[in-house]
């Protein structure tokens, strides 16, 4: 086992108890991890795009800086009201997109093929269909292991087939997100948001998915229970 492959390890199991402690223990300590996971992220992001726009121009610098700071602090209000609301559900959301990545580095690192984009060379098409079939897994664990008869938490998921696209659509945000971050990575030349997490680099590489999939599930509830779904 590589030394890479041994930290990544270690590093996401740390980081599924120290999960699993803020969303099920308190909730203080719950608004406290949101406050420090989303101002990471959020200074993660500002020193990526300070390196490409402040020597530029420094009022898209600062533009950028505002906007970020004010989606941070959405991403955090809209994930305590998931957990609040139900922590399982939370839970079930995350494990979606946990599964989502592993499937595209799993389907890329075997199958390889043809890139799916210029904006990450690593991003493979065969990738991108791993990640939307591996997404499918935390459904069929919740609903075989676990005995839920179906996971339940806006109006509008209400059966299989809506929690199939609830999946994939997870899984495409993700992948959108990945692909985001990827594009101020490679024009700032660099190839992590940072060195805090040992085998994952940046906070910000490791949620970068969830931290635009979990406000866009939100969304999506609002827009359809709006529309009587």
């Amino acid at each position: 086992m590589s030394l890479e492959l041994r930290n990544r390890i270690i590093t996401s199991i740390a980081l599924f108890l120290f999960i699993y402690i803020s969303v099920f223990i308190n909730s203080y300590i719950t608004i406290i991890f949101l406050i420090i996971i989303s101002f990471i992220s959020w200074l993660e992001f500002t020193i990526l795009t300070n390196k490409i726009y402040r020597k530029k121009n420094e009022i898209i610098a600062n533009l950028i800086l505002i906007l970020s700071f004010f989606y941070a602090t959405i991403f955090a209000g809209v994930t305590y009201y998931f957990i609040y609301i139900d922590n399982i559900y939370f839970v079930y959301i995350l494990l979606i997109c946990a599964f989502s990545d592993i499937g595209g580095y799993v389907f890329g690192k075997i199958f390889k093929g043809k890139k799916l984009t210029d904006i990450s060379p690593n991003k493979t098409i065969s990738g991108s269909l791993g990640s939307l079939l591996f997404s499918l897994v935390p459904y069929f664990l919740f609903k075989v292991v676990f005995i839920y008869s179906e996971i339940e938490f806006f109006s509008f998921v209400s059966n299989s087939l809506s929690n199939i696209l609830i999946c994939i659509y997870l899984s495409l945000i993700c992948q959108m997100g990945d692909l985001f971050i990827s594009y101020f990575k490679r024009l700032a030349d660099v190839k992590d948001t940072g060195k805090i997490l040992p085998g994952h680099g940046g906070l910000l590489d490791r949620i970068d998915g969830i931290i635009f999939a979990v406000p866009a599930l939100a969304i999506l509830g609002y827009l359809l229970n709006s529309l009587g779904f």
